[in-house]
């Protein structure tokens, strides 16, 4: 059972991730575990994991439905994607349950790492809007696809930041495209991610809740703060990068300490 104060700290970190989410469009989900495992206090990095990747796949279900309406998702593209990616995710989560949570927080450690480096590169927006599906790259989808989601079940994030690349890189979309259909990958990787922990119990399900409580409200006021500092948005990505690194270097010390 947990506190008030941890469903508190429950609910303000999954407002982070959220006005993270809103406020940037990416990368926010890869600071759901070290909340819960060093703010709220989860002390199995496995149930962090397990109940992290639940709050990510119903917040990236929720801002899928908004793209959708739009029209900017490439359905048929995304969709061999994510059913590629749904077995990675499968054998990915199945491997995770069986590092050692220390380990395995070491390893996410170096993950957060990588993230922060990617944040700071410029992604072009060149491409083509009219991309389909066809056999040329639908090979491409399938590799890109199942890599994708075995990282994504093995550390149980949302893994935004390695599908938009690689659906852009598949099929030469957009990054507009490439980041609305990112979600529908995210939210079946996710979805994956979270029933593989929860048949093994380690899912916090009072937690989640929470969390994406806190998450729908921060992605609100994320959103509308993205309005307002939209042409410091190459600023706030560089110190949101800064963060990232920060934290990942915290959570290395900390794992090599539990190591020792």
């Amino acid at each position: 059972m947990m506190t008030l104060s941890q469903d508190v700290l429950g609910v303000v970190s999954g407002s982070l991730v959220g006005f993270s989410l809103g406020l940037l469009g990416g990368g926010g989900s890869i600071l759901a575990m070290p909340l819960m495992v060093y703010l709220v206090g989860v002390e199995n990095p496995h149930v962090a994991l397990g109940t992290s990747a639940v709050a990510v796949a119903a917040s990236a279900a929720a801002n899928l439905a908004q793209h959708a309406r739009q029209g900017t998702v490439k359905w048929r593209c995304v969709t061999v994607f994510a059913i590629a990616g749904v077995a990675g995710a499968f054998g990915g989560s199945s491997l995770g349950k069986m590092v050692d949570g220390q380990k395995l927080i070491l390893l996410f450690a170096l993950l957060m790492m990588a993230v922060g480096a990617l944040m700071l590169r410029k992604r072009s927006n060149a491409g083509d809007p009219a991309v389909a599906l066809n056999r040329g790259n639908v090979l491409s989808l399938i590799a890109l696809g199942f890599g994708s989601g075995a990282l994504s079940g093995f550390f149980g994030i949302g893994g935004g930041f390695l599908i938009v690349p690689g659906l852009m890189l598949a099929t030469g979309m957009p990054i507009l495209n490439a980041t609305a259909s990112s979600l529908v990958a995210v939210t079946a990787f996710g979805l994956t991610t979270a029933a593989n922990y929860a048949r093994s119990g380690l899912v916090d399900w009072s937690l989640a809740g929470l969390f994406l409580m806190g998450g729908i409200a921060g992605g609100a006021l994320g959103t509308q703060a993205s309005m307002g500092l939209a042409a410091r948005r190459g600023t706030l990505e560089t110190a949101f990068a800064g963060i990232i690194v920060a934290v990942s270097l915290y959570m290395a010390f900390r794992g090599w300490q539990q190591l020792s």
